[in-house]
């Protein structure tokens, strides 16, 4: 018999650990708590951690510091951490998700759904973790080793896509309708990579942002077809309803890019090309 999973609740309001702590360990999870990011990188030395709830505001070192010291161990930096932040804080929930932080609930939320999100990454991070659970492509290490095998070469080019706004989209629809849309992208580019005689690698690197790596004498033709069919995907991602009367709270989805090529290097290692691309990422014109 597998044991317990081990959640780790990094949270200096008491009463929303305690509730969390009680809440979880009713479910079957083994939990521990920290206040501090001090305290919280202390434990998770010290103990065998499968998830991390990690609240962005602390009283010593906030919750971006936390996770780069957690990344900088090789005891820690396969963890998968989730961020809780307040819902008005989307830039700081866009920073924890391009640092490389598996997921975010914005406070107050669902128990049920933070529930879900924490049994979605512990089963895709237990299963396969070369592979992402969500879209069944090459996740993060395969896209970093993949990335690696091309860097001595100048004639590679990637191709980053995905949708600006997911964030909203999900809080207005869900998390599952979020996931829906995620799934549709993976598979409508998969579909021009088939078309394409699939001669790029297709990978997600996470959140609905999608790699494909390949030669860069094709990335262009590649890059427009897939902004096309994307562009014209995305109204069948949101209710009928919706999309016919566009209410005033309508979240808006776009098609995001960027292109990085070999004849731009040379790039000290793969996270160099990753950050390149999302830093670069450019919403595509109508």
């Amino acid at each position: 018999m597998s044991r317990a999973a081990t959640l780790l609740i990094v949270e200096d309001e008491l009463e929303t650990a305690n509730l969390l702590e009680t809440y979880f360990r009713a479910q079957g999870y083994q939990v521990l708590t920290a206040a501090s990011g001090e305290e919280a990188l202390s434990m998770a030395q010290a103990h065998a951690i499968d998830l991390i709830l990690l609240d962005i505001r602390l009283p010593d070192l906030d919750g971006f510091e936390v996770f780069r010291q957690l990344r900088a161990h090789r005891r820690t930096r396969e963890i998968p951490v989730i961020f809780l932040t307040e819902k008005r804080e989307r830039e700081s929930r866009l920073t924890g998700l391009e640092m490389g932080a598996h997921d975010y609930i914005s406070k107050p939320f669902s128990l049920q759904e933070l529930r879900a999100r924490v049994q979605n990454i512990l089963r895709r991070s237990r299963a396969e973790p070369a592979f992402d659970g969500l879209t069944g492509l090459p996740g993060r290490p395969l896209i970093l080793e993949h990335l690696r095998e091309h860097l001595e070469h100048p004639d590679w080019g990637c191709l980053l896509i995905g949708l600006e706004g997911l964030e909203v989209f999900g809080e207005r629809y869900g998390f599952v309708a979020r996931d829906d849309a995620i799934r549709a992208v993976g598979l409508l580019l998969a579909g021009i990579n088939h078309e394409n005689g699939d001669s790029f690698f297709l990978g997600h690197i996470g959140e609905g942002w999608f790699i494909l790596i390949g030669s860069r004498h094709q990335l262009q033709a590649v890059a427009q077809q897939s902004i096309a069919r994307l562009k014209n995907a995305l109204p069948y991602f949101y209710p009928l309803q919706d999309v016919e009367e566009k209410p005033p709270d309508f979240p808006v989805l776009r098609v995001a890019t960027a292109q990085a090529q070999g004849t731009e290097g040379p790039f000290s290692d793969p996270e160099a090309v990753i950050r390149r691309l999302l830093e670069g990422r450019k919403v595509s014109a109508s």
